[in-house]
């Protein structure tokens, strides 16, 4: 069974690296505590298996999340605090999974690595 991650940011937001590794986390854990135990225990012995996408904007972000929900995909929607980079409240990445790697790729395959 191969389980993995995807999170994807927004590129129009143009974060400095260490804001987007930071988005990336937050998506990260936020998925993992939503998610069912068996399946974060399975994905762990695994490595745990991430990767990083981009979207063009907000509206592009929003459709991936919708589409994953949809197709029963735990996901976390990030949104900045507001303290730094960004305006509070911005929407800066999603996380999808971990999951079936086949769950995932049925929705994200058509994205680029960030």
């Amino acid at each position: 069974m191969e389980l993995k991650q995807v999170i994807i940011i927004r590129e129009d937001l143009k974060l400095p690296k260490g804001k987007t590794a930071a988005q990336c986390a937050h998506a990260s854990v936020e998925a993992v505590l939503r998610s069912d135990k068996r399946k974060i225990n399975a994905w762990r012995k695994e490595g745990m298996g991430k990767i990083v996408l981009k979207v063009k904007d907000l509206a592009e972000l929003r459709e991936y999340n919708e589409f994953a929900k949809s197709n029963g995909l735990v996901t976390a929607v990030i949104t900045d605090a507001g303290k730094t980079t960004v305006a509070p409240g911005t929407i800066t990445c999603i996380a999808i999974g971990p999951d079936l790697e086949e769950k995932i790729d049925k929705i994200t395959s058509k994205l680029k690595l960030f």
